[in-house]
């Protein structure tokens, strides 16, 4: 923080505290209640659904303002939580990865701090998530209570609140993964038939293809959301008859798009946009941008909420957050675009970003010869998925499901959201709209360097530039150890026909140039002899005492995938050994995704598989085992 605005900062602070001190003798500070829904769309009546069961939502959206281009920042939880609870981008933060837990700056403290600090009464019932390091530290800075009895009943007599209620009902577990008779005794048996949806009745978006299969997965999603409307108005009543209603304004969002395939953890809307409905009562009215049962089209990110929470507060926004009240005191210009990254979840690697308007929807693949589809051990347990995998690979999908389903994606994917709602039809190639393009690719690197981009370094590689002594968002900000326009030049080059690049980027001096480079050869279509011979001479090199063990596994994953497995398969089965978690993980899932070209390693994968839990973090030794139990069982 620059000492300008840190004075600026402080004068606000002193000023906003003059006027807490008045509005709080006046008792006229709002309560806060967010109700925050898990893995869900926009599948309600109010939004146009014709096939949801909600009723009560329904009933809240007449009282609300009803946000229709409201976005999540990622499409899987912890990212977005970190988004949510500090008003940073996880990719600025280096947060953006699942359960990667890197330390942030100190002074970035979760926002409900500063609500303690002016007086608020702040719970959380339940889920926190928020990948970071000393997470149990930052949930005491943050709330009075986080537990499965956080509620604002705790409070003092007359003191304002900031409440939580995560409702669970709808997260991917229970849509797709249980076993169904688990679903049906803890969700189905809550529900009276009438409220059941039809699977032969119901319409399936056209990335779907017509299957039993199919509607009925789409049943289990839309009966989630029928259970969840009943917990809702439980909330609300609860309100209603603690005399709170008048006084407080209630948010209803989810923290993401739906648990269901292409949904959650893809950049298309249904893994971004989410619903948000708020409720002024008549007292906060003037708040308000329109009328209770009006829509508000404003853009609004995910970043937006922790500035717009403490602005409807009356308490002073920190400078260091990157997003823009867009209600209260201090709202700011309406934003015109907003943002999405898709990167590792559990076992499964990617790099994916996104940058939406009110119409145009792009997003940059930097790994395209991954699939959308990727196996995914959790994801996996869904019967339909695994249908989804079978029809692909027998070559019974249409167009539509393939969008999905496909082994490779496009660089680029560019959608009329207008005219094609459900991003069906990339338009990146069509010649009429290279100029929307040109400016969508323009505005999402502007916004990658402005924020500091800080997913374009591996996970151990960024553990070893910090070494315990600063943070991801420090490192991202020193152009000598994180040189953010080479990294971004040579993911570029990723997916394009001309390799010379990649074959120039393996003698780089930074090691993340080189595993791009790596990378962008693992994404060919095939290999030239001058690409395999400089992909052995790298990986020989990079085993060496000065190597990378990142361009090591990468350069012998880009020579197994084209069939060159004899230097390629020792060198994997080394890195199983390796110290870091992040390098045996990235072996195991490059394993894994060779099926039985891996077979030659197998005795050493068990070995690792065994020995995970005792080397690494639960979460990193599950991860490891999700990729190598997948591995040998197929």
């Amino acid at each position: 923080m620059s000492l300008l605005r840190g004075l600026s900062f402080c004068l606000a602070v002193f000023c906003m505290s003059g006027q807490l001190a008045r509005i709080a003798g006046a008792d006229e500070r709002p309560n806060i209640l967010w109700l925050t829904a898990e893995d869900m769309s926009a599948q309600m009546g109010a939004y146009g659904d014709p096939d949801a069961h909600t009723p009560r939502l329904d009933r809240l959206a007449a009282q609300s303002v009803r946000y229709t281009h409201a976005y999540a920042t990622a499409s899987v939880c912890s990212p977005a939580r970190s988004t949510l609870i500090t008003g940073l981008y996880a990719t600025s933060l280096g947060t953006q990865r699942l359960r990667s837990q890197f330390p942030i700056p100190a002074e970035f403290r979760p926002f409900t701090a500063n609500l303690r600090e002016a007086g608020y009464y702040c719970t959380n019932n339940v889920k926190t998530d928020y990948n970071l390091r000393d997470e149990a530290a930052y949930i005491r800075d943050g709330w009075d209570e986080s537990s499965a009895d956080a509620h604002w009943r705790g409070r003092e007599p007359g003191q304002p609140f900031f409440a939580v209620f995560n409702f669970m009902v709808t997260h991917q577990s229970r849509t797709s993964v249980w076993p169904e008779e688990q679903f049906e005794q803890q969700v189905g048996a809550t529900l009276p038939p009438e409220e059941r949806a039809d699977p032969d009745r119901v319409t399936l978006p056209p990335y779907y293809p017509d299957t039993p299969e199919a509607r009925q997965a789409w049943c289990r999603y839309l009966d989630c959301i029928a259970a969840l409307d009943r917990e809702v108005e439980e909330l609300l009543r609860q309100l209603e008859a603690d005399g709170l209603a008048e006084d407080t304004i209630v948010f209803f969002y989810s923290d993401h798009g739906m648990g269901m395939p292409r949904g959650k953890r893809c950049l298309h809307d249904a893994g971004l946009h989410v619903p948000l409905l708020i409720r002024f009562p008549e007292r906060w009215q003037h708040l308000a941008p329109v009328a209770a049962g009006g829509t508000e089209d404003r853009l609004v990110s995910f970043v937006d909420f922790p500035p717009t929470v403490l602005s409807l507060c009356g308490v002073p926004v920190p400078p260091y957050m990157q997003g823009t009240a867009f209600l209260g005191e201090q709202v700011g210009e309406p934003r015109d675009f907003v943002f999405g990254a898709r990167d590792r979840v559990d076992e499964a690697f990617d790099l994916a970003r996104s940058v939406r308007d009110h119409r145009w929807l792009y997003i940059r693949n930097y790994m395209p010869h991954l699939s959308w589809m990727q196996p995914e051990a959790y994801s996996d347990h869904s019967p339909f998925r695994r249908e989804l995998r079978r029809m692909a690979a027998e070559d019974e999908l249409g167009p539509g499901p393939m969008t999905y389903a496909a082994p490779r994606r496009a660089r680029e994917e560019l959608y009329d959201t207008h005219a094609d709602p459900h991003q069906i039809n990339n338009l990146a190639s069509h010649p009429e709209h290279q100029q929307v393009l040109a400016t969508m690719r323009r505005t999402m690197r502007d916004w990658q360097i402005e924020t500091g981009d800080a997913g374009f370094l591996t996970e151990s590689q960024v553990w070893r530039r910090i070494a315990d002594q600063t943070t991801p968002y420090e490192l991202r900000r020193d152009p000598q150890r994180y040189p953010l326009e080479s990294l971004l030049a040579a993911a570029d080059a990723v997916g394009r026909e001309d390799l010379q690049p990649h074959l120039s980027g393996l003698n780089h001096p930074d090691d993340g140039v080189r595993y791009w480079a790596a990378v962008g050869l693992h994404a060919a279509v095939e290999l030239t002899d001058e690409a395999r011979a400089a992909l052995v001479a790298t990986l020989e090199r990079e085993q060496g005492p000065d190597g990378s063990p990142d361009v090591w596994v990468e350069a012998a994953a880009a020579l197994a995938a084209h069939g060159h497995t004899a230097p390629a398969l020792p060198a994997l089965e080394a890195a199983l050994e390796h110290e870091q978690g992040e390098i045996v993980l990235h072996a195991a899932r490059t394993l894994e995704l060779l099926e039985e070209t891996a077979a030659p390693v197998h005795a050493a994968m068990r070995r690792t598989r065994q020995t995970a839990p005792e080397r690494f973090s639960p979460d990193m030794a599950m991860f490891i085992r999700f990729s190598l139990d997948a591995a040998l069982a197929d």
